[in-house]
């Protein structure tokens, strides 16, 4: 029987559930050769941490590796139940609250190396964390897609560590108790922008006005395996902050508080890399909470033990 020890956390009641000790071998190299590894010959692993029976479609799982770049404190790769996150924004919040649970680091800057780069992410005092995300911009601005049965649906198109599709003028009220039918709506909407010209997007993010004091707007993010993020998103914040950015909508060092479908926030900052190319450095600060120590235990005779698909 094959243990896993996992730490669960949630950031702005999202799940991250990290895998501390129990996994595989994935050789040397930097993090993106593990995860090809880990993709190519462990993939069962990833569907038993996060699907049923074990899991949940909500649940984003990491993997603590080690790191090839020195300067870095860990490595990790991010997935969720249908495949691999490039980075995760929620789940770094996460990890970095669980090493520090787990005693390994304090208060500070730390470094931590994923598949689509290094990142540094600040432990604050107060348990709050700050995400320096990878390089984010605007890839298409204004892009019209014709959705069968719905109609023009238009919004931008960026990346902010994984692509989205960013519609603001969407005509739906998103409360977590319409989240069936925003489900369904942003699930057709990816298939047009994905086959209309953008194959690479894998989140739709719905925007409208914000209920909690101080936010600026209210998100809905439909995430690769259809789920909803119940958190404001990190990768997604970043996404937006780069469309703010690129309209000069919002100035560079200013705030921008992010309000997810359950009403939590996340503040997002940016400055400029490049004007020219309309690339910045997103910084999302928010908080996340240990809720449980566990042991998961892989029995190869049960069924179902690598996960429901």
């Amino acid at each position: 029987m094959k243990r896993i020890s996992i730490i669960d956390s949630h950031t702005g009641g999202e799940p991250t559930r990290i895998i501390v000790a129990g996994g595989p071998d994935l050789g040397p190299g930097t993090v993106a050769d593990k995860m090809k590894v880990l993709r190519e010959h462990h993939d069962a692993l990833r569907s038993a941490v996060v699907n049923e029976p074990r899991g949940s479609d909500v649940i984003v799982g990491a993997l603590l590796v080690e790191p090839s770049d020195p300067s870095c404190d860990a490595g990790v790769i991010f997935f969720n139940n249908v495949g691999y996150l490039g980075m995760c924004g929620h789940g770094t919040i996460g990890l970095i609250t669980t090493l520090a649970h787990l005693g390994r680091i304090g208060p500070g800057e730390h470094r931590l190396e994923t598949p689509v780069g290094a990142i540094s992410a600040t432990l604050h005092p107060n348990g709050e964390v700050s995400v320096a995300n990878v390089p984010s911009w605007r890839a298409q601005k204004a892009f019209t897609v014709q959705v069968p049965g719905i109609g023009p649906v238009t919004g931008d198109v960026a990346w902010g560590g994984n692509w989205f599709f960013l519609a603001e003028r969407n005509g739906h009220d998103l409360s977590v108790a319409n989240a069936e039918q925003l489900t369904e709506y942003s699930w057709q909407v990816r298939q047009a922008v994905n086959a209309q010209g953008f194959p690479e997007v894998d989140h739709v993010e719905l925007f409208g006005p914000p209920s909690v004091n101080g936010a600026h707007s209210r998100n809905f993010v439909q995430c690769p395996g259809k789920a909803y993020d119940r958190s404001p998103c990190g990768t997604g914040t970043s996404a937006k902050l780069a469309c703010l950015a690129a309209d000069g909508k919002l100035a560079e060092g200013a705030p921008w508080v992010q309000e997810s479908i359950l009403g939590s926030t996340f503040t997002g900052r940016y400055r400029w890399l490049d004007r020219t190319a309309g690339k910045i450095a997103p910084t999302i600060t928010g908080a996340a909470f240990v809720n449980a120590e566990s042991t998961l235990l892989l029995d190869e005779r049960d069924p179902f033990c690598w996960g429901i698909r």
